[in-house]
């Protein structure tokens, strides 16, 4: 009988396997891809800046590109002033290579803290070019004997200063590697200037426990 068949509409419809729903892009809990890969730090922070422009290919290019970078007169002056003062004041960003770090600032407190017939050099060395040009050789005799004798104790000065430095130095900072010629030269040129043109500026006055 027919009605008891299958037609044949209905047999294919059902051999063939039910196609899976479309799903949508918007379905929640599924997460959607970009269609592209995911940039670079280094791609993603040249396109912020812009372009980079091409490196000079002559010296006066060079030259141009400099001036053209460099601060203002007025700004030049400004930030002199500034590192002068930082300076002057012992700021570690500004002072020298020589005069950074505890160390320094210690030997130099130690040197400060008492006045030095090393302080008496740059005079004595006026002096013994005034004896030069003296026209009294009895005079230019005594000058280069006084000259001589304050040398010497200038030098003597010095070398028990540096040792002493170097020594209570050690004793504060054990744990530093402190070398005594260096730091021993160190204070003597320091002990040589006048105070006032000391640079990082005394911190410390006269008479003073250190």
């Amino acid at each position: 009988m027919r009605f008891l068949r299958r037609s044949d509409s209905s047999a294919s419809t059902d051999s063939a396997p039910a196609a899976a729903p479309a799903q949508s892009p918007t379905e929640p809990g599924r997460t959607v891809g970009k269609g592209r890969p995911t940039p670079k730090r280094r791609e993603a922070e040249g396109r912020k800046r812009g372009p980079v422009a091409p490196p000079p290919r002559t010296q006066r290019e060079a030259s141009r590109l400099a001036k053209a970078n460099r601060p203002s007169k007025d700004q030049r002056r400004a930030d002199a002033v500034v590192r002068r003062e930082r300076m002057a004041a012992g700021d570690q960003r500004y002072v020298l290579p020589r005069d950074r770090g505890p160390v320094r600032a210690y030997a130099r407190d130690l040197v400060d803290s008492r006045p030095h017939l090393s302080g008496l050099f740059m005079p004595l060395a006026i002096l013994v070019v005034a004896s030069l040009v003296l026209p009294f050789p009895n005079a230019q005799q005594l000058l280069s004997l006084f000259c001589t004798v304050a040398l010497v104790t200038m030098l003597i000065e010095g070398v028990v200063l540096g040792m002493q430095v170097t020594r209570k130095a050690r004793a504060k900072f054990p744990d530093e590697k402190i070398n005594g010629l260096g730091l021993g030269w160190y204070a003597f040129t320091r002990a040589s200037q006048l105070r006032r043109l000391r640079i990082p500026k005394p911190r410390v006055q006269r008479g003073a426990t250190v």
